[in-house]
């Protein structure tokens, strides 16, 4: 396993190149530049001032020039400065991170503590009415759109019976608040983000756990357990939940550059400020430096992603063998 992680680690620096080459492309495909992006916010602007500003941020360049350039900052870990601000694109990623972090990781430690259980438990009474009352809720949880969700929850909870905060990560006086207080400030503003965020997910794992653990209980060897008097909970604990957690891996490998990369309907909706609030602005703005920074930052996470599902499935089915 040692020998195929090196050699997954060694192709991981080609593909990644492979698609930041891509990737800047195709963002400069799009119609207008930062320069057109300031010039519609200022009517005043000169064409020289336009021609001073494209000089400034090397946009009279080839692009091919300018993925170079870009591509040696890189490699020297230097995403360069953002065009809006000129602040620098690792700053203000880093910002960013701590709030895609707790919202993402908090949803999907929820979505697992929920949506395992849930479907198991579906499996085990499959055709009963609690599976199917379960299936109808987790398929209306499916089916309601997002947005449409925490538009109604924010109108509910937030508007009408005022228990949480709408908007925001802190609250006005947050600076005047004790530690445990500003604490308690920080867990009402994440509560709306993460049950939003969180339902979705609990929907599709415990339709995943569901399948999973109905096709294994139907396998000869949930038969023999049964058959030596083995009770109906160590049958599921023991043997079917291990082999029917497999595609759980799957689903965690695909949702560690979700950790990170953030989410843009969730934040730009609640008005956080992390990642995925940050990239949709940048888009706008066009400020390619902290674009590219953000798509770096998401292609790493997927390829580690992927290449620790691959590692976690070997060691969890000793039918699988990398090489």
């Amino acid at each position: 396993m040692t020998a195929y992680f090196i050699r997954r680690l060694l192709g991981i620096a080609p593909l990644l190149i492979g698609i930041t080459f891509i990737s800047f492309f195709v963002i400069h495909l799009a119609p207008g530049n930062v320069v057109d992006a300031q010039g519609a916010f200022n009517t005043k602007m000169s064409p020289e001032a336009r021609q001073k500003l494209t000089q400034i941020y090397g946009l009279d360049k080839p692009v091919w020039v300018q993925y170079k350039e870009w591509l040696t900052r890189l490699i020297k870990m230097d995403l360069g400065n953002s065009f809006a601000d000129g602040a620098s694109v690792k700053k203000k990623i880093a910002r960013a991170i701590p709030v895609t972090l707790a919202i993402n990781g908090l949803s999907l430690f929820f979505i697992l503590l929920i949506g395992i259980p849930l479907g198991v438990w579906c499996a085990a009474r499959s055709g009963s009415f609690f599976d199917r009352a379960a299936g109808f809720f987790v398929f209306a949880g499916f089916s309601v759109p997002t947005f449409w969700l925490a538009l109604l929850l924010m109108a509910l909870l937030g508007v009408q019976w005022r228990w949480l905060p709408v908007s925001g990560l802190t609250s006005i006086f947050f600076d005047e608040m004790s530690f445990w207080e500003k604490v308690l400030d920080i867990a009402k503003h994440l509560v709306l983000p993460v049950l939003v965020s969180s339902i979705t997910g609990i929907a599709v794992i415990s339709r995943f756990i569901r399948s999973s653990v109905i096709h294994e209980l139907s396998q000869n060897y949930v038969r023999t357990a049964r058959a030596k008097g083995l009770s109906e909970s160590v049958v599921l604990r023991r043997h079917v939940l291990r082999n029917a957690l497999l595609p759980v891996i799957t689903i965690l490998g695909l949702s560690v550059p979700g950790l990170l990369g953030g989410s843009v309907l969730f934040e730009s909706i609640f008005s956080l400020p992390g990642m995925g609030r940050l990239f949709y602005a940048s888009i706008f703005t066009r400020d390619y430096p902290v674009i590219m920074g953000i798509l770096v930052l998401g292609a790493v996470m997927t390829l580690l992603g992927n290449l620790l599902a691959d590692m976690a499935y070997a060691a969890s089915d000793p039918r699988i063998k990398l090489r």
